[in-house]
């Protein structure tokens, strides 16, 4: 079953520069940015028709394969395709870093309850961020310790699983035994409110953080001890390189111009904010995992006072002390190298380490 888009996506409000993108050719406007010239399929099931004239027809986020590695559609459509209408998707879709970028701050464009939205922000300006650190720190060493004595681990299973859920319910008071069948789902929601909810996102969002930190012996040396805005470093990169939803779902108020053409108003868009976050006209080597790049930005969170972005951001921080702090020389098992898997929301589905080394 293909993935639903995930309700519970949440994205900056700001975005940062970025540098002007090269002009499309003649081909690849006639071929994608105008109604009635795009690829139609009047059955999903039965696959796309043969191009008309011999012309290139898009790829589609949705391809098979693409669930286990969407980068090489995703830089076809930033190169060749900015501006596209996907069938599958029934949207038009953006896949460049100014574009998406534009879509997710731009008042042309529809906005919902978000973190990062101002219906969000205006929602949830009472949160104590003194009161979440120390629930987030608490709850995370308590899962750290539990896994400290065992011989290998599933971080995700065992850790990331838990600590979104974990501090949601240390937060509102529910006792720890209740905790996952309370908090997680539709309960979150009504303990917490719609933002401080966002469990699934920020597990993903944990376990691809982890997984980038782990894979690289340099980056666990670096971040064993790192002060904390060494970590956020690290953690806005995870979010850019390894965002935990991929594609969101906007729609134009009005006609927009974007690379590639003219977006019709009143048009779903889909943004592949996955592409955006590795789009090379934004970020120098943009596939690499690098906390101390000199350009970095994410379009996954924004600085809003949102419960989710606050929680997200002290999980990943707590989560590394917490981790380190019991078991020093914890590593990823021998063998194994995390890989991400899905289409609309993607992370990690294991990670598995060897606690003591």
């Amino acid at each position: 079953m293909r993935d639903e888009p995930n309700r519970e996506t949440g994205h900056r409000e700001g975005a940062g520069p970025w540098r002007r993108l090269p002009p499309m050719t003649p081909a690849g406007r006639a071929a994608t940015a105008v109604p009635g010239r795009v690829r139609t399929v009047a059955d999903p099931a039965a696959g796309p028709p043969a191009p008309p004239g011999g012309r290139t027809v898009p790829p589609s986020p949705l391809d098979p394969g693409a669930a286990l590695d969407p980068h090489p559609v995703h830089r076809r459509l930033r190169e060749e395709f900015p501006l596209t209408y996907d069938p599958l998707l029934r949207a038009w879709v953006l896949s460049r870093y100014a574009d998406v970028a534009t879509a997710l701050t731009d008042p042309r464009f529809t906005h919902g309850h978000r973190p990062g939205d101002p219906a969000c922000a205006r929602a949830h300006t009472d949160a104590d961020p003194a009161e979440l650190r120390a629930v987030v720190e608490r709850t995370a060493h308590v899962l750290a310790r539990r896994l400290a004595g065992r011989e290998r681990a599933d971080l995700v299973a065992d850790f990331c699983h838990w600590l979104p859920a974990g501090t949601v319910a240390a937060a509102v008071g529910v006792p720890y035994r209740d905790m996952m069948r309370l908090v997680r789902g539709r309960a979150a929601s009504a303990l917490a409110g719609e933002c401080g909810g966002q469990i699934a996102v920020r597990e993903k969002a944990l376990a691809s953080f982890l997984g980038n930190v782990l894979a690289d012996p340099d980056q666990v040396a670096a971040l064993r001890d790192a002060p904390g805005g060494l970590v956020a470093r690290a953690w806005t990169e995870s979010l850019r390189r390894d965002p935990p939803v991929q594609i969101v779902v906007r729609r134009t108020r009005e006609d927009v111009r974007v690379s590639g053409g003219i977006l019709p108003g009143g048009s779903p868009v889909a943004l592949l904010v996955g592409a955006a976050g590795r789009d090379p006209e934004r970020f120098r080597e943009p596939d690499r995992f690098d906390p101390l790049r000199d350009d970095p930005d994410q379009l996954t969170y924004g600085p809003r006072p949102c419960p989710a972005v606050l929680l997200a951001a002290l999980e990943a921080e707590y989560a590394l002390r917490a981790l380190f702090g019991a078991m020093p020389r914890l590593r990823l098992d021998d063998g194994f190298r995390p890989a991400p898997a899905g289409l609309i929301t993607r992370a990690p589905r294991t990670l598995v380490v060897r606690p003591n080394g």
